[in-house]
């Protein structure tokens, strides 16, 4: 991203969090008797999933509660965004609800930044968190071992596949590459034969934010080793790790499908809300032939979502991501999720746990983990057959646990995720060669760890 360019967005950020700042008004301490609970909206329009949940358990709360209220306080914007105004809202008492959606990626940097409050003497009273896998409460535990939100479910991640695209360009119904060349190639044949659709779409760049990361960058970084050590931290010596080949091969997997055409117009593809047209329109449409995804795309597909498609379990197809070459374990998946967390400047923190008590009961766990395409994290909604077969592909990314992987939570690991974002867009837009772009990678790591970094 030029400078000047990099310049206007960070005005434009600025802007959206000073209006996150006067939309939250006088902060969650004005009324003892209401909580406020902020959340992430759906930038399409069309897509209530979270706020039809959220009203549910509003109306289920006020219920038992008599004399409590609950305020709703949406936030629609695209993930980078969202975080940017969310950690303005958590620097004053003025302006923190009293309950907030938190990305578990960015837990650990806003417990660093005294942003957020530990839940421990609450849970010791909750029995339901006995009911949560250890990775659960790892992913929101902090550095001081103190556990600072309740997360409402993780995902997967995999290759999903238009049929009858693959049907037009002659590749089986039952597609599942077996390594990153067969990726491409797949996608080569269907530019070549199905004119008119984008053949494979990876996030890349700094606009999709986490989403290249994770969705994109991750997923194929953490399928170039042997699955034994996390190519991004080396948690021996507590360092970071310098872009090796694995990092190299990864962008110039990026660089191939950019540089090929195998992807999206570059234009859409640094578009932050390219993900929405991704599920709302070119896989309904039948004008996208394979996307590196997410678990919870059908969340987008229900009845009431506004894109209802119940046709999409056959019209689309499954396949796991395989590792670069092929090497055992044969596949991999990235997982993560988001937790419910309260500010450490609440004003009624409390009421807030009470509300998160009524949220994750069992019963409204499990609604939630099917309503939105999620992955359960409680022992107890995991064995219910309800859950197992409530929806096509449930058993497929909840398979693909056992070949996950987690995302290095700790403070510095937000920054280290813009540098790759911007090493991932130099590619993409052709400004920067592999080694460029994984050079300058290296530089951005020094600086956003503090020079805490290792070669491999």
């Amino acid at each position: 991203m030029r400078p000047t360019t990099r310049f206007a967005a960070l005005l434009t950020v600025t802007a959206l969090a000073s209006t996150a700042l006067a939309a939250c008004g006088s902060g969650s301490g004005s009324d003892p008797d209401t909580v406020k609970v902020s959340f992430k909206q759906s930038t399409d329009n069309s897509v209530k999933v979270m706020d039809t949940y959220l009203a549910d358990i509003k109306k289920q709360f006020e219920k038992a509660n008599p004399g409590k209220k609950v305020e709703l306080v949406p936030i629609k914007a695209p993930d980078a965004e969202y975080y940017t105004k969310l950690q303005q809202m958590l620097r004053s008492p003025k302006t923190a609800p009293d309950l907030v959606y938190e990305d578990t990626f960015l837990i650990n940097s806003d417990i660093t930044s005294g942003y957020l409050k530990p839940l421990d003497d609450y849970l010791a009273k909750w029995k339901d968190w006995e009911q949560y896998i250890d990775t659960a409460k790892d992913a929101v535990t902090g550095e001081d071992g103190k556990t600072y939100g309740v997360p409402d479910g993780t995902d997967t991640r995999g290759l999903w596949f238009s049929k009858d695209v693959f049907a037009k360009a002659g590749l089986p119904a039952d597609w599942q590459p077996k390594n990153w060349a067969e990726v491409l190639d797949a996608a080569r044949t269907i530019k070549e034969k199905v004119p008119g659709v984008t053949p494979l779409n990876v996030y890349t760049g700094k606009p999709a934010g986490e989403a290249s990361t994770m969705q994109g960058f991750e997923m194929l970084l953490y399928g170039t080793g042997d699955g034994a050590a996390d190519p991004l931290y080396d948690k021996d010596s507590k360092k970071w790790i310098t872009a090796g080949q694995g990092f190299k091969d990864s962008l110039a997997f990026v660089e191939s499908v950019y540089k090929e055409k195998l992807g999206p117009e570059v234009s859409d593809a640094l578009d932050p809300n390219y993900g929405t047209k991704v599920r709302g329109e070119l896989l309904p449409q039948g004008k996208l032939g394979i996307a590196l995804d997410g678990s919870w795309l059908p969340q987008d597909w229900q009845k009431g979502s506004g894109h209802e498609w119940p046709e999409w379990s056959k019209e689309l197809g499954i396949a796991a991501m395989p590792t670069q070459n092929g090497q055992a374990p044969g596949r991999v998946s990235m997982s993560g999720g988001w937790a419910w967390s309260v500010p450490a400047k609440a004003g009624n923190p409390d009421l807030a746990f009470e509300f998160i008590k009524t949220m994750q009961s069992k019963a409204n766990a499990q609604k939630w983990y099917i309503a939105n395409s999620g992955i359960s994290l409680r022992d107890d909604v995991a064995k219910d057959p309800s859950y197992v077969g409530a929806q096509p592909g449930i058993k497929f990314f909840t398979d693909l646990v056992a070949d996950t992987h987690f995302r290095p939570a700790y403070p510095a690991y937000p920054k280290v995720s813009v540098a790759i974002q911007e090493a991932m867009e130099g590619v993409t837009t052709g400004d920067k060669s592999v080694a460029e772009a994984a050079s300058g990678y290296d530089e951005a790591l020094k600086d956003a760890t503090d020079n805490q970094v290792v070669g491999k």
